[in-house]
Parts: C-alpha cells; structure tokens; sequence
C-alpha cells in the first residue's frame, strides 16, 4: 500500500489541488462488475469540491473502476472515477474516493456553493482588515459573514436530519434562537445610531422600523404571557400529583 508522503513537520502533504469542504449530499451511484452485472448503491457526499470528493457508502466499486452519480435533489448525474476504497487506502473507510470526469461548480448543490462563499468572505475580511478599513463597516462585514456561516451549519443540520429520517424540531428552535439574538443586536445598533442622530435623515425608514418593532414587541409580549401560564399550569400539576401520592 503506497504512503502518502509528508512534511518535515511529520504532517502530510496535501495532494488535492483544490479544498474538501463537509456537505451532505445524497446521490445514487451505479456502475457495472466485472462479469457486467449492474449495480446501484445510494451515497452520500461527504466531503467534496468541484473535482471529487468521499462518498459513505455500504457497499462500493472497485478502485478504477467507471461510476455514474446522480444528485437526488438535482436529478443530475456526472461521470466519475473510484481513486480509493477501504482496502486500497489507509484513512478511507465506509466508503470511496471519487474523481468527477468533468469537474463541475453545480453538482454538489447549494451545500457546496455556501461553503466555498463563506471562505471567500473570510479571506475578504482578513484582506479589508489588513488594509485598514473603517471598523465600523468592519463590524458590518463581519457579521454579515457571521450570518452566512450560521445559516450554511443550520442548512447542512438540517439536510442531515432529513436524510435520517429524524426530526428537525431542534434545529428549527436554533434557527429562532438566533434570528432573535441578530434582532437583539440590531436593536442596539438602531438605538445607537438614533443617538448619534445618523439616521435623522431616513424618516421613513425610521417610521417603518417603529411600526416593526411595535408588533414584534406585541407578539413578544404575548409569548411570555403563554410561557409564564404554561409553568404556571406545570407547577400546578405537579403539585397536584404529590398532594394525591400523599393522599
């Protein structure tokens, strides 16, 4: 078994010629045995870029062998090469390595085009930063890219629970958790900036965000309400339960 070679440090030397980013993509690979018996084997895309990447599959191709994907959610297909299985490369289990024939932007889906944004968008902020951008519009960019990366982790949560049938309750709650954590700083911001009279020249901008608030308070309002009547209900009945235990 060939071993990858490695730096002086004793780390590995990276022999992709472009970044794997975590996605999860389901696609259905289908090739032929050697005695020309079809096969079909449904996947999921693990790691990935635009050349290729690890499918987690049950059961795999040979290595070299000719496999066609389709994207389940895309309907599209590509041609691929199998570079690696759990017996022809250490590290690789429950799976294989593929090289796409012609490498593609879309194949991957939208898991991958957010990925490789958000990475964009960090160099993009170290670059700003190093040339001595104003903080304030800083602060602006970071987070909107702070934004981005919570929505690519929720997304990709998300497909993953489907994926496994689960339920998604809990991702849907961190999704609100954190719109209302944005809607906290945002609030801030606004006040900050009424403060520093920067928005004196937006009236109507300022009047819609009034009227917003307003009824985002009110819901607010009545969301504690049932919060505060369902604990109260909840210490009721357990009280309730010892007194008749005790009974």
């Amino acid at each position: 078994m060939t071993r990858r070679a490695t730096n002086p440090d004793g780390t590995k030397v990276e022999l992709r010629r472009s970044r794997r980013f975590p996605v999860a993509v389901p696609v259905e690979a289908s090739w032929q045995t050697p005695d020309g018996t079809p096969v079909k084997q449904d996947a999921i895309a693990r790691q990935v870029n635009v050349r290729g990447g690890f499918l987690e599959m049950a059961n795999h191709p040979e290595l070299g062998s000719r496999i066609t994907l389709t994207n389940f959610l895309s309907a599209e297909t590509l041609d691929a090469r199998v570079l690696a299985t759990p017996n022809t490369r250490a590290g690789v289990s429950n799976g294989i390595i593929i090289e796409l024939v012609t490498p593609s932007d879309t194949f991957w889906g939208v898991d991958l085009q957010v990925k490789k944004t958000a990475v964009e968008l960090r160099k993009l902020e170290t670059s700003l930063r190093n040339q001595g951008i104003d903080l304030r519009l800083l602060k602006e960019f970071r987070d909107a890219v702070d934004y981005i990366r919570t929505a690519a982790t929720v997304a990709q949560q998300l497909r993953e629970r489907q994926l496994a049938g689960h339920a998604d309750d809990d991702v849907m709650a961190l999704i609100a958790s954190e719109r209302a954590r944005r809607a906290t700083n945002l609030c801030m911001e606004v006040a900050s900036d009424m403060d520093a009279a920067k928005s004196s020249k937006q009236p109507v901008a300022v009047s819609e965000s009034y009227r917003s608030l307003l009824t985002a308070c009110d819901r607010l309002k009545q969301l504690l309400k049932r919060q505060e009547s369902e604990r109260h209900d909840s210490d009721r009945h357990v009280v309730e339960r010892h007194a008749s235990i005790r009974a």
